[in-house]
């Protein structure tokens, strides 16, 4: 009895091996930075299929073929469905959301990408990208990855580690003492700029070179890109 579960299941490994092969293969080329949350989703639930399907004892060779044959059947109509209609694209694939405009970030983009300021700094860094206003257009791709084009100007100026005074309208008191500054002098560059009240800015730095760049969660000024 032993010997006919083995056989059975190496069966079943050759089969979904092979068959996960193929359909790979007939899917097409996709690298792994270019995959999308739904591509991603769908490799994850193939998978699944495919691993369920092996090792339970109540399903037959039939029933996997007919698992990867109906859920490869549906992300290849997707597939080809995206291609030829940009909305269904849009739908399912999303689309780049332009974040950063003339170093202001668009605070509503932001929100709908999921982004906090923590994750977008962190993703500018990873573009040596310190400084808001060293970019002129930031643009979240669909995979998550953020491309970036750069001011003209920010090649040739070597800046200092710029400082968060302020993030998601809430003062960072102990960067400021760090700076050598108080809570009068922050007013007063806000009221310099026309800016009413500090839960208004959504991220405040500072830098030696550049002084304070302000960025408001609704800048009536920024003007709109859509891709």
């Amino acid at each position: 009895m032993e010997y006919k579960l083995m056989a059975s299941l190496t069966i079943e490994l050759l089969l979904g091996f092979f068959a996960l092969l193929i359909l790979t293969k007939f899917m097409g080329k996709t690298q792994i930075s270019q995959i999308t949350p739904f591509n991603f989703i769908s490799a994850l639930v193939l998978g699944e299929l495919v691993g369920n399907a092996i090792y339970s004892l109540d399903v037959n060779l039939l029933y996997i073929l007919y698992s990867l044959g109906l859920w490869t059947f549906l992300v290849y109509f997707i597939e080809i469905a995206t291609q030829k209609k940009r909305k269904l694209r849009a739908f399912f694939e999303d689309k780049p959301s332009v974040i950063i405009v003339n170093g202001q970030i668009d605070f509503i983009e932001l929100k709908k990408s999921k982004l906090d300021l923590d994750e977008l700094q962190g993703l500018l860094r990873q573009k040596d990208v310190f400084l808001i206003n060293q970019v002129k257009f930031a643009i979240l791709e669909t995979n998550g990855s953020l491309s970036i084009l750069k001011t003209e100007d920010s090649h040739n100026i070597k800046i200092t580690l710029p400082v968060n005074l302020i993030m998601d309208g809430e003062v960072i008191f102990e960067n400021l003492n760090i700076i050598g500054y108080d809570m009068s002098w922050i007013n007063n560059e806000l009221k310099i700029r026309g800016i009413d009240e500090i839960k208004n800015v959504f991220l405040a730095q500072w830098t030696k070179e550049y002084g304070l760049h302000i960025s408001l969660k609704n800048d009536k000024r920024l003007y709109k890109y859509y891709i």
